[in-house]
C-alpha cells in the first residue's frame, strides 16, 4: 500500500493513479483480512495473557488498514504507522513460534 500511494503521488498519468488508487484499496482489505485471521485463529488465550497489548495493536492495525486508514488515505504516514503496527505483531508472532 505504502509503495502504491507513493507511485500514485509520483505520477501525473490520470489512468495510472486509478489503477494506484484501485490496487491500493485492494491490498488495505487484504491486510485486513489476513490480520484478522491471525487475530482469530492463531493467538490464543495464553498469548493475549501474556502479552496484554495485543487485542490493542490488532485493533489499531485493522483500523489503520481500512476506510480511516490506507484504504481511504493517500498519507504515506499512515502506511508508515500500519507497517509499525504489522511489525509489532510479527515480533509477537515470532516470539510466539519460538516457544512452541
Amino acid at each position: 500500500m505504502k509503495a502504491c500511494i507513493e507511485k500514485y503521488n509520483a505520477s501525473d498519468d490520470a489512468v495510472f493513479r486509478s489503477r494506484a488508487l484501485a490496487i491500493k484499496e485492494q491490498r488495505s482489505t487484504l491486510v485486513k483480512e489476513h490480520l484478522w485471521v491471525l487475530w482469530t485463529d492463531y493467538f490464543k488465550p495464553a498469548h493475549f495473557e501474556k502479552y496484554p497489548n495485543l487485542n490493542t495493536l490488532f485493533n489499531e492495525a485493522t483500523k489503520l488498514a481500512g476506510a480511516g486508514g490506507t484504504k481511504g488515505s493517500l498519507d504515506v504516514a499512515v502506511a508508515d504507522q500500519l507497517l509499525a503496527k504489522i511489525d509489532e505483531i510479527a515480533d509477537i508472532f515470532w516470539e510466539t513460534k519460538k516457544a512452541a
